[in-house]
This record gives structure tokens, sequence and C-alpha cells, in this order.
């Protein structure tokens, strides 16, 4: 459990009351209490309550031109990519890898896709098939480059540059490892955005559930950012937080719900995950509680925005909000990267700024591509 920081005044007491409810958090298990029946009702945060409905209106808001480079290299001609991912039935990896493929056709160069089957062995086997085809450059598709520190080692060696998609925490090049960049949405963005759209969806008052999976780092800084965010309005205060790794999110899930149910059956309005697929398991624990799919708990995903999100939030069916990664913008960022690579130019730097989708400005999508990038990139290109 992580209590919420004091306001500016009665610091001394609220600090007591913090002290009293501190708790570790261990993985696979759930932390924390309400509060309890004798503890006065905590001031509101008008202050932080405006900055964040500011902040999240502003998210909120329909992309309506590109901000994106509007400069670079002519295209290059005769390469060939090759997609490593991290695993195809990714929904992430997967709108990525269609992003990739959709900007390879039009900028005329052969693109060849390698499934990583999601586990250690399966990712190191695609990338070894990918360094022995020698292409032009390689992506690496949702996964730690560290699972593959031989072949990243390799593929410098053999001058094969390396662009990454969530490969590793932070947007841009990176030294170690040797990435010419690497595309994703900075995570301390996306974290304070999630946190400020419950403070704004619940004025301020709000008793919150995260779910994290702790054994992956960036996972975990991810919910500790959310956390911290959360902490800056006094009138919310984090219920539990449960760690349930990714891979047991199916089995897992529903149970750790049904509890969570049973515990907070009042207190419990809002969640945050680190990822949509929690609210997917959780959906069913919900319904059989008789939960109303448009009630509390009000659920917002901390990245991705897969199209079973979209679904559920156009449905309004347990969840009503999430934080997506733009899948397709980023296929053809990754190409207008390597062809700056290609042509010997930096990389463009260019990271798309969060957005929150709710069912009121999706216009029944089921995914989040903002509108302009793909003429700009071809003017760029001259294709």
């Amino acid at each position: 459990m992580t209590c919420p920081k004091s306001p500016r005044s009665g610091r001394v007491a609220v600090l007591a009351v913090a002290a009293a409810l501190l708790v570790g958090c261990q993985r696979g298990t759930s932390t924390g209490a309400g509060p309890s029946p004798s503890e006065p009702a905590r001031p509101g945060c008008p202050t932080d309550l405006a900055r964040a409905e500011a902040a999240t209106a502003f998210a909120e808001k329909p992309h309506t031109m590109w901000h994106g480079p509007a400069l670079g290299p002519k295209a290059t001609s005769g390469k060939d990519i090759v997609y490593v991912a991290q695993t195809m039935t990714n929904p992430g990896v997967a709108g990525a890898a269609k992003g990739v493929q959709e900007a390879a056709r039009v900028i005329g160069w052969k693109v060849r896709v390698i499934d990583g089957q999601g586990t250690p062995a399966g990712i190191q086997a695609a990338f070894s098939q990918a360094i022995a085809l020698r292409p032009s450059g390689i992506v690496l598709g949702g996964f730690d480059p560290g699972l593959t520190s031989q072949q990243v080692a390799q593929a410098t060696t053999e001058h094969i540059p390396l662009i990454g998609w969530h490969a590793v925490a932070a947007p841009g090049p990176s030294t170690h490892p040797a990435l010419f960049t690497n595309i994703t949405t900075r995570v301390q963005d996306v974290a304070k955005i999630s946190a400020d759209w419950i403070i704004a969806h619940s004025h301020g008052h709000a008793g919150v559930v995260v779910f994290t999976d702790a054994s992956i780092p960036f996972a975990r800084n991810k919910s500790d950012l959310i956390r911290k965010e959360l902490a800056t309005c006094s009138g919310v205060h984090v219920l539990a937080q449960e760690n349930i790794p990714i891979s047991d999110t199916s089995s897992r899930t529903p149970q750790e719900v049904s509890s969570l149910l049973s515990r907070f059956p009042d207190t419990w309005t809002h969640s945050v995950a680190i990822n949509d697929v929690y609210f997917a398991d959780a959906a069913p624990a919900l319904r059989a509680a008789r939960r109303k799919g448009a009630g509390a708990p009000f659920n917002i995903g901390a990245g991705d925005g897969d199209p079973s999100a979209f679904q559920r939030i156009n449905s309004r069916q347990f969840q009503t909000a999430t934080v997506p990664e733009p899948f397709s913008q980023q296929g053809w960022q990754i190409l207008d990267e390597f062809n700056r690579a290609f042509s010997g130019r930096p990389a463009s730097g260019y990271v798309a700024p969060v957005h929150i989708a709710t069912a009121a400005n999706s216009g029944g999508a089921t995914t989040w591509d903002p509108p302009g990038y793909r003429a700009v990139y071809r003017r760029i290109w001259g294709r």
C-alpha cells in the first residue's frame, strides 16, 4: 500500500496516519486496507484538482494536425527490414508491426516479421534468424534487449542498425544497448496523465486499486510513478496494489478482484493498470458481482490501448478510459528513423504525446490513429 502525501496544512497528523498504515508490497500479493471508520474525512485538493482537470481535458482533445517531424531525407531504395516481435499475440506489438508493413509498401522496402513466441528462447532464436538474413535493419519489437545481448552485439559488429519499439524505458537513441533510437511514449507522461484522470474524474475523492507486474522493472516503475502522482491529491488514497504478473492475469485477476470487492465494497471507486489486459480479466468478476459496466470501479489503462480495450470503453463495459499508443503511427516512424540512419542523419527525436481515449472522444474507433502523419511522411520521403 502507498499512502498519499499530506496536504500543506495538517501535515503532522496525516503523516502519523501514513506511518501507521505503511506496509510493504510483495510480488503476487495485494497490500493495504481502507481508512479506519474513525478516521475523519480528508479534505479535497482544489489546487491539484484544477491542475489535473486541465491536463486531462487537454489529453482528451482530438488531435487535428501532425506535430511531428516535417523535414528529413528522401527515401533510400532497396532496403529490407526484419521486425523481431516479442509475440504477435500482443496487440501492441502486432499493431506496430502492421504500421511498419503499411509504411514499407509506401516507401518501397521489404519487411519480414519473425515471431519470438513470447519466450526468451524464442526471441533469441528469432533475433538470430533475423541477423542471418543480413537485412538493412532490425526492429526490436516489444522486448528487453537484455534478453538478446549476444544478438545485439553481433548486429552492432555487423553494422546492422537496430531500432526499438518499447524496447527500453525511454524514447530516443540508446548507447547501452546500442539502438539508433527507441520509439515509445514517455512512461512519466503516461503515468502522470493516468493518475490525473482519476483525480479529475473523482473530483479529488477516490479509493484506488493499482494493478501492476512487479516482476517487470518498467511496469513497476510505471506503477510507482502513478502512485506518486495520485499522492499529490490528499483526497485520493490507494486502497491496494495488486502485483499480478501479466502472464498470470487470466488466472489471477478474477479471484483478486473478487477479494477486493469483499474488502472494499463501497470505497473502491477507481482502478488503474499498467496494461489494459487486467481489465479484460477483471470484467467477469465484476459482472458476477452484479456491478454495472458503466459504474464503479471506474477503470483506466495506463498504456497500450489495444482494440479490446476500446471495445470495452465504447460499450461502457468495465473500462472507462485508456492512454493508448499510436501503434500505426509508430510503425511509420520506425521506417522514417531507419531512413534517417541509412542517410547518415540523426534520429528525429519525435515522441508521440499522451492521449486519453474515452467513449466520448473515440468516435467508435478501436485504436488511436492520430491524423496527418501519413501525408507528411510521404512528402518527406518523396513518395
